[in-house]
């Protein structure tokens, strides 16, 4: 069963990055000291862009050492989460509105090698999950309405966080929270704070002056969370 991380993860979305130049730009959070790398991957039905799919994760496979983490944005998504885990995915997450057999899809994340993850949206609450638990390794609460990168942050998402870190904590049962959307300075040692064990964080890393000082900036609020 999946253990919480000791630290939190700073998991920076490529959604945000210089698509001509994604080597680079994994290369520059690697060292910047990111720990996991968030690939959005949107199929223009359930959200209204389209991003990327399976050859480009092979590609970052070969590019970096770090986790993939594949948040799929995708309709069907049993169709294709195991592809993913074999083009090169260690984490992948799929939302619970877009599957109506979600224990089947995690299962085969799981047996595919990977680690399986719910995405609920905004509007969609916690106790969706709970005749699921023990059949996820990880939980990505979307702080933002999926689709779109630059979003501002959902105020009410924090108490949401707190209400899954407690159900977690009276299950007994260690998956691991994520939140995605808005992820600032502003707001990176409250979620932490509240319960969050990752961060997904596009423009506040890569539209930031010096990308690599913003790494280090969000890890540090981050462990102020931690250690609150």
């Amino acid at each position: 069963m999946t253990l919480r991380p000791a630290s939190p993860l700073l998991a920076p979305s490529l959604l945000s990055a210089d698509f001509t130049r994604l080597g680079e730009e994994l290369r520059m959070i690697e060292s910047a000291g990111a720990q996991v790398v968030h690939v959005d991957v949107m199929d223009g039905r359930f959200v209204p862009n389209i991003t990327i799919g399976l050859p480009v994760v092979e590609g970052l496979r070969k590019a970096t050492t770090l986790p993939l983490d594949c948040h799929l944005m995708i309709v069907e998504p049993l169709r294709y989460a195991a592809d993913f885990v074999k083009a090169g995915a260690d984490w992948v997450s799929i939302h619970q509105e877009a599957d109506p057999h979600l224990h089947r899809t995690l299962a085969a994340i799981r047996q595919a090698g990977g680690k399986a993850g719910v995405v609920l949206n905004p509007g969609t609450p916690i106790e969706t999950l709970v005749d699921l638990i023990g059949d996820f390794d990880f939980v990505l609460l979307m702080s933002v309405n999926p689709g779109f990168g630059g979003q501002s942050f959902i105020p009410r998402v924090l108490d949401k966080v707190k209400r899954l870190n407690a159900l977690r904590a009276a299950r007994g049962v260690p998956f691991f929270i994520q939140v995605d959307g808005g992820v600032s300075l502003k707001n990176a040692s409250d979620l932490v704070r509240a319960g969050a064990d990752c961060l997904v964080a596009g423009n506040a890393v890569f539209k930031a002056e010096a990308p690599g000082t913003a790494v280090a900036s969000l890890l540090q609020e981050m462990g102020a969370g931690r250690q609150a």
